[in-house]
């Protein structure tokens, strides 16, 4: 079975545009779209370039909501005043991506009561209509402070591992670490050695829906 690869960027804003730009610039002779983590009160002038990636075929994702034990209800209202933000600015998303990678019980009901389609995770992606899950875990270059050979390989081997068994292959990169000495190329070579095990590029918007139930 093939896997399929969803690359994810967050980080996007003013600061990091032109990292966002060269990384997706790399990534399109690769035929590789990328999964857009938006804050949208942290674009500024980088939201017309969002919408223009957008237009190309990348995925606009809402990110934010990292504290572990939200409640519903307040979790409803930041969603509520996230999605005011995104539709000022002409941008929409139903999929959802936590900071730090976890999604409280709470945020997970409150994604659903306000028709988010899909919640990414650390661990996988949730199609929030059904409760079913697509298992796979992010890679990333997680320390900023260093990006040695070691950290690069790691990040490159468990890329191949993820592929070779097929099912979904998720890189995921912060663009704020994109001006450290290797860290775009080791996401590159990532990239390259999913592509080289045959993994599909998609998004987190047109990864099909699981079908059968998982123990995520």
């Amino acid at each position: 079975m093939h896997s399929q690869l969803v690359v994810s960027l967050s980080g996007i804003g003013p600061q990091t545009l032109d990292r966002c730009a060269d990384l997706a610039a790399a990534l399109d002779p690769r035929r590789v779209p990328l999964s857009l983590l938006v804050v949208p009160r942290e674009l500024g002038r980088a939201q017309e370039w969002v919408r223009h990636r957008a237009s190309l075929g990348d995925a606009v994702v809402l990110h934010g909501l990292g504290q572990r034990r939200l409640p519903a209800h307040e979790a409803g209202l930041l969603l509520m005043g996230a999605r005011v933000q995104m539709d000022a600015i002409g941008l929409n998303a139903d999929t959802f991506a936590p900071r730090r990678c976890v999604a409280s019980p709470g945020t997970l009901i409150a994604l659903a009561k306000h028709r988010f389609n899909r919640c990414a995770d650390a661990h996988a992606v949730r199609d929030l209509g059904t409760g079913l899950a697509t298992l796979g875990r992010l890679h990333a270059l997680t320390e900023r402070s260093s990006f040695g050979e070691l950290r690069t390989l790691a990040l490159v081997y468990a890329t191949a591992r993820s592929a070779r068994r097929g099912g979904l292959t998720r890189i995921t990169v912060d663009a704020r670490d994109l001006h450290r000495s290797g860290a775009r190329q080791a996401v590159l070579d990532a990239v390259d050695v999913a592509l080289a095990h045959d993994a599909a590029p998609t998004t987190y918007v047109r990864l099909p829906s699981p079908r059968q139930a998982s123990a995520a």
